[in-house]
């Protein structure tokens, strides 16, 4: 997966200015592997492509489904809504490999074992996929990326089945997209707050093949299958094109700031200012300036997941338990605890937010979604602010009724 530059280079070499190029019984065709790098979120996961060579006619093409266009207007308004569109390049395969040389990512060549016949297939349908007209597509994380493409090109013209070695264990999406975020915690905790139930559910070996390097061994041990008596691996020859350099290679998130550390952080500010709100019984504005940042934030994350939940075509996004503490109503209150003549609405909205608040907390381990576990102690700064609140303005009604009750007594004993 990685960036679409300025403009896609196409392999410029003559033979592509005929679309009835035929390969010769040298040709190869790989598939190219390359190692995650951690320069940009996009590559995080690594990436696949499919290269043609044929030295005799002097064609070398990288086939790569993984370009797309940060440049084009509202990209990160349509990214949000799973509406963007990767495009099919091609380049030579000296530039793929100084690009990714450049990255210190190492780039493993898997020699596929096809006919003749299914090589020429394959190529004529990979050309006609890079034209102007049909290079687009809809990209899908799961179903249908830089990965999944070549595969299922790969599947579509070889003339059999080919079958696929079972995984050694069960693993879902979530699970998959955890291993490749182990360096980044805080990038694993934004994909979990976003991405919902679904992609807790088990996945097959082709599902889980969304992931090159998921991809990348199940071709190796991959059989094609054409009749009773007749299969072979899918793969020729394995060849390590282009090592790791570590010196080149990004570095992984450090420091003690993970996600659970600052939620704790934030549960132990949140309880300072519950205890000074107590003391003073809102007599300072403190606790309300604190609350407006607080249900402001978390707000605005339950406004991207409500996006992501009813407007998106992200896959696994809803139904999404973390809309339970994260939600969009937030950000509406953070706005109305300013308004005087509504505060009694306002504390309607602390008395629900604490009622649903427990019950997502009493039940956080029956929830049929794996939620990152700083959401405990984040969810707990919202459900102690409602509460604290709640109780607050009890206990200034009943001081008023009691002042109120008093006088009134007086008034009627003509003192």
């Amino acid at each position: 997966m990685k960036k679409y530059f300025f403009t896609i280079i196409l392999v410029t070499l003559s033979v592509f200015a005929n679309a009835q190029i035929q390969l010769s019984d040298s040709s190869k065709v790989s598939l190219l592997t390359a190692s995650a790098w951690y320069g940009a979120v996009y590559a995080y996961y690594g990436h696949t492509a499919i290269l043609v060579q044929d030295d005799s006619i002097g064609l070398d093409a990288v086939f790569n489904y993984g370009y797309f266009d940060m440049s084009k207007p509202n990209f990160m308004w349509h990214f949000m809504r799973g509406e963007t569109d990767y495009v099919l390049g091609v380049t030579p395969m000296n530039q793929f490999m100084r690009e990714y040389g450049q990255q210190g990512r190492e780039v493993i060549e898997q020699e596929l074992n096809l006919t003749f016949a299914e090589k020429q297939e394959l190529f004529d349908a990979l050309y006609i996929n890079s034209l102007p007209e049909n290079k687009e597509y809809r990209y899908n994380f799961f179903y249908d990326n830089c990965a999944t493409r070549p595969r299922d090109m790969i599947e579509k013209f070889t003339g059999g089945t080919i079958k696929y070695p079972p995984t050694a264990k069960e693993q879902t999406f979530r699970d998959l997209v955890h291993e490749c975020l182990i360096p980044y915690p805080w990038s694993k905790f934004g994909i979990d707050l976003v991405i919902g139930s679904d992609a807790d559910k088990p996945i097959d070996v082709r599902q889980k093949m969304f992931i090159p390097a998921y991809l990348m061994n199940s071709f190796e041990d991959a059989i094609i299958v054409k009749n009773d008596t007749l299969n072979y691996p899918l793969v020729k020859k394995t060849t390590t094109v282009l090592s790791i350099d570590n010196q080149l290679k990004t570095g992984y998130e450090t420091g003690i700031f993970s996600p659970i550390i600052i939620a704790l952080a934030l549960l132990f500010i949140t309880i300072l200012v519950c205890i000074f709100q107590l003391i003073t019984l809102n007599k300072s504005l403190l606790p309300k300036i604190y609350d407006t940042l607080l249900f402001g934030v978390a707000g605005i994350g339950g406004a991207i997941i409500f996006i992501l939940m009813y407007f998106s075509e992200h896959p696994a996004t809803n139904p999404n338990w973390n809309a339970v503490w994260l939600n969009i109503f937030a950000l509406i209150f953070a706005i109305l605890f300013w308004v005087k003549p509504l505060k009694n609405v306002v504390n309607i909205y602390h008395f629900i937010n604490f009622a649903v608040l427990t019950l997502f907390l009493l039940l956080w381990w029956f929830i049929p979604q794996q939620l990152p576990l700083a959401t405990i102690p984040f969810s707990m700064s919202l459900w102690i602010r409602s509460g604290v609140n709640v109780l607050v303005s009890r206990k200034r009604k009943i001081s008023n009724k009691r002042y109120v009750s008093s006088k009134y007594m007086k008034a009627g004993w003509g003192q």
